[in-house]
């Protein structure tokens, strides 16, 4: 099992025919975060806040964002989850609206998501594994692909 694969935990996956909006869009990856043990759920607050602060730099590529908030107690364990929409939803991003693919990622301190991130960059820089996640039917595909 990899590393990228790992981090991702029972009910860190959901897919959704549609959201209300971004704000909803990672509310919703954190709630598997949660669901999934590796953040509690006042963490939520922080990747809200953190977009609300910063803007839609978490749209860190055509479709994706990488939704997260500050390491804290809020996080029990450095992880992963995500939400795919059917009907992507507008971030604000100039450049890189709309997204489909929602990740959550929660980690402990500033150094520890390092390897994890390195694997989910790798993942994402192949744009046919993007779009075998964008057809999956079920979480299992999604997983199986992660693997």
């Amino acid at each position: 099992m990899s590393i990228l694969s790992e981090a991702f935990g029972d009910g860190s996956i959901i897919i959704k025919e549609s959201v209300a909006d971004r704000d909803e869009a990672i509310s919703i990856a954190g709630e598997c975060l949660v669901v999934s043990r590796k953040a509690k759920p006042e963490y939520i607050e922080s990747m809200l806040a953190a977009v609300e602060k910063f803007g839609p730099y978490i749209v860190i590529a055509p479709g994706i964002a990488l939704a997260h908030g500050k390491p804290g107690d809020e996080v029990l364990a450095t992880g992963l989850s995500l939400l795919m929409i059917r009907e992507p939803i507008e971030f604000k991003h100039s450049e890189n609206d709309p997204v489909q693919l929602v990740f959550g990622l929660a980690a402990t301190d500033h150094d520890s998501h390092i390897e994890v991130m390195a694997e989910l960059a790798s993942f994402l820089s192949d744009s046919n594994r993007i779009n075998s996640v964008l057809t999956c039917s079920n979480i299992e595909q999604i997983r199986a692909l992660l693997a």
